[in-house]
């Protein structure tokens, strides 16, 4: 294990897109700019001997431009209540610092961004229900999300969609698809409504094994554990609380 580190998490994103983003279309984004927020749980992980299961974690970006032409900006947010190993091994693996360049989103993105904010240690209040397409998230004085399904227009019923990346994406394989309202304030001020949103049972990233498991997600539909508090409030169905 000294060499190896394992990321899964179950993870919500937000961002300034429309319900096609470019990301994921190949495509520019909607408004010539990029916005995002990921926001997750460790469901399963370590680094090296620390373990890192039950901690929650964001990461906040912003781009002048579209994504590939750099300059972005970014801050990383780590659960208060990982201990001095946890966080340092958060800050790594989230910072791109622990992964093979171009390997996944953290690595990616931080080779686009120019600016590196301070990481803060916060509470990160996150529920969600994955198989409904339902978020919502606190982290105080920074970041609040509420994540909800897309609503046919035609009998009022969430409209079901789901995105399946088989190869080429190096954020996900497969994702249940909504929408997202976000406000963040501090270094990372922003803000967008009823935008892009993804939902990611489980996002593997792996660290020692072979190339083959890299960035490669393990569960996907069939792993549809609920993370969260007051989901309910949400959606008005039972609530499973994991952290």
């Amino acid at each position: 294990m000294a060499n190896q580190w394992l990321f899964k998490s179950e993870t919500y994103d937000n961002c300034n897109c429309a319900v096609n983003c470019g990301c994921q279309f190949n495509l520019p984004s909607t408004h010539g700019y990029c916005q995002s927020a990921f926001v997750g749980n460790i469901v399963e992980g370590h680094f090296k001997d620390t373990p890192l299961a039950g901690l929650n974690w964001a990461a906040l970006y912003k781009w002048p431009g579209e994504i590939k032409e750099g300059n972005g900006k970014r801050q990383i947010v780590i659960d208060e209540r990982a201990d001095e190993a946890q966080r340092v091994a958060l800050e790594t693996i989230i910072s791109g610092g622990a992964c093979e360049p171009l390997s996944n989103l953290f690595s990616v993105f931080a080779s686009t961004c120019s600016e590196f904010c301070e990481t803060l240690f916060l509470p990160i209040r996150l529920g969600a229900n994955l198989e409904l397409r339902t978020a919502k998230v606190d982290i105080p004085g920074i970041m609040r999300s509420t994540g909800r399904p897309i609503i046919n227009e035609f009998n009022g019923q969430p409209f079901h969609i789901a995105l399946a990346r088989p190869s080429g994406s190096f954020e996900f394989t497969y994702a249940e698809i909504g929408l997202g309202t976000t406000s963040v304030t501090g270094d990372m001020e922003m803000a967008f409504k009823d935008s892009w949103a993804h939902f990611v049972f489980t996002t593997s990233i792996k660290m020692g094994w072979s190339a083959k498991d890299q960035g490669s997600q393990h569960g996907l539909a069939r792993d549809l554990r609920r993370i969260g508090f007051d989901v309910a409030e949400i959606n008005h169905t039972p609530r499973n609380i994991i952290w």
